[in-house]
């Protein structure tokens, strides 16, 4: 079946459901304080290390969860899913914050709290976009995930220049103080939240029998296997390049820390435009095109970022993959969503997360590489690295179409 007869309309009005408009709220705030952290700790670690290497196992410490806590997302409702983990990361945003304003903040203390905070990332897929699904139907998923991925990319333009001028006036203190304020919102909104679903508990054997289940529907599922194939390539060549905009703005730049801030957001900037004309113009027949396409934009752009003398060309490049970035995004969850059998969806959405964790793989790669050949051949090596790799999935691009 394909997936323009799984997809009729886009009304308008989605933020007018209840339950959509309090889960969108938590993935905004969610996002933008991950943003807003992410800059802060990683100028934080530079300055304080100089090392390239740290900066990216600090990125990679978000993504780590999503190997194992994916597959575990059933085992409780989803609504208080949610609401454990906006918990636990409002509780080590508040040690953080007593932490720095009492002077004794180091760096292993925000690669721990960078762990036990990639649980959000990791959960979103299986709990908070699966609830979305349930709450809009799949008739309006596309447009769901339009106006909750153009809001977290709006995000992306505010978090990263509020933790640089927060860093750069308050220090670090001031900027986890912001996140406690944050995350203390989407707990709000998450209590109000009124959908349920139905949840089976099981041991850990059951878990990761039901992961397994969803591997095996990936595997007979051309479709899948190329919308995930896909996501595995961005997420291990593309996405770790990200974790260096604060040492090419340091470095190469010479930015400060407000100046990094700005910098960073501009790939918000990018992305939110894109999703704004996304929303209002892509059809079901230009979902696959929109998803490779932004794949291979996304990744033609790094070298040239990488290699930037200049930071107005350098921000213009981030807008461009920011635009880019929004059509992955968008059709990644769309395409998995309509995709899987509608019993089957939070399973395949914990392989989704899975295969977005295995790119911690290219965090890894990155802040080595980067230590050997500095960042910028270090980002350049690894987008023609991922070009590459695009190339050799040519045979899945017309089955994702489909």
């Amino acid at each position: 079946m394909s997936v323009a007869s799984h997809f009729a309309a886009r009304p308008a009005w989605l933020l007018g459901e209840h339950d959509f408009r309090r889960l969108w709220i938590v993935g905004v705030v969610v996002f933008a304080v991950r943003w807003l952290e992410m800059l802060a700790v990683a100028v934080f670690a530079y300055q304080r290390t100089g090392s390239p290497f740290i900066v990216a196992m600090l990125t990679m410490l978000r993504m780590l969860p999503m190997t194992v806590i994916g597959a575990l997302a059933e085992r409780l409702e989803r609504r208080i899913t949610l609401i454990i983990v906006v918990i636990s990361m409002l509780s080590s945003s508040v040690i953080l914050a007593l932490l720095a304003w009492t002077g004794a903040l180091e760096v292993w203390h925000v690669a721990l709290a960078s762990f036990f905070n990639g649980i959000a990332w990791t959960t979103d897929n299986p709990v908070r976009r699966t609830m979305i699904g349930e709450v809009v139907g799949p008739d309006r998923m596309s447009a769901a995930m339009s106006l909750d991925v153009g809001a977290n990319n709006a995000s992306r333009m505010l978090g990263p220049t509020l933790g640089g001028v927060l860093l750069a006036t308050v220090g670090i203190g001031g900027a986890f103080a912001v996140s406690v304020l944050g995350y203390s919102v989407a707990l709000m909104a998450a209590f109000c939240i009124g959908q349920r679903n139905s949840f089976r508990a099981s041991g850990a054997a059951g878990v990761f029998a039901r992961m397994i289940e969803g591997f095996m529907l990936v595997r007979r599922d051309r479709r899948l296997i190329g919308t995930l194939v896909v996501t595995v390539i961005y997420n291990t060549f593309g996405w770790p390049f990200t974790s260096m905009i604060p040492v090419i703005g340091q470095d190469n730049l010479g930015l400060g820390a407000a100046g990094i801030g700005l910098l960073a957001s501009m790939d918000g900037v990018g992305a939110f435009c894109g999703a704004i004309l996304i929303a209002l113009f892509a059809k079901p027949p230009l979902f696959a095109r929109l998803y490779i396409g932004g794949v291979l934009v996304y990744l033609v752009m790094l070298p040239v970022f990488a290699l930037a003398p200049y930071p107005v060309l350098a921000g213009t490049v981030l807008i461009i993959t920011g635009f880019a970035n929004s059509g992955f995004s968008i059709m990644q969850a769309t395409l998995v969503y309509l995709s899987a059998p509608p019993e089957m969806r939070s399973r395949i959405f914990g392989v989704l997360s899975v295969c977005i964790g295995i790119g911690m793989i290219g965090f890894i790669h990155l802040g080595l590489l980067a230590g050997v050949i500095g960042a910028s051949w270090a980002i350049a090596t690894t987008g023609v690295a991922g070009i590459v790799a695009m190339l050799f999935t040519r045979r899945w691009w017309r089955a994702i179409a489909e």
